[in-house]
């Protein structure tokens, strides 16, 4: 354990920041399953309103940091792909 005030406190915010983070990738990896489900189901109202939504999830997880903008890219490019199998 540290022993410096200043150590002390960036694990509290590391700890703090981690949490959100995990919250926020799990939102996203939830918001993709939720577009290859409504593909699978060969649904595509439901796959073009899922993509709508994904990609809001992944572009606000972009600007927080929690993503890279070419990892974020390289998802929406995936699932867009994914939804346009269904024309």
């Amino acid at each position: 354990m540290a022993n410096i005030k200043s150590a002390k406190k960036r694990i509290l915010v590391s700890a703090t920041r981690a949490a959100r983070n995990k919250s926020v990738k799990s939102e996203v990896k939830t918001a993709i399953k939720r577009v290859e489900s409504a593909v699978a189901a060969k649904d595509k109202t439901a796959a073009e309103s899922a993509l709508k939504n994904a990609v809001a999830t992944i572009e606000r997880a972009s600007s927080k940091g929690v993503y890279h903008k070419n990892s974020s890219s390289r998802k929406v490019s995936r699932i867009s792909k994914l939804v346009n199998t269904l024309a």
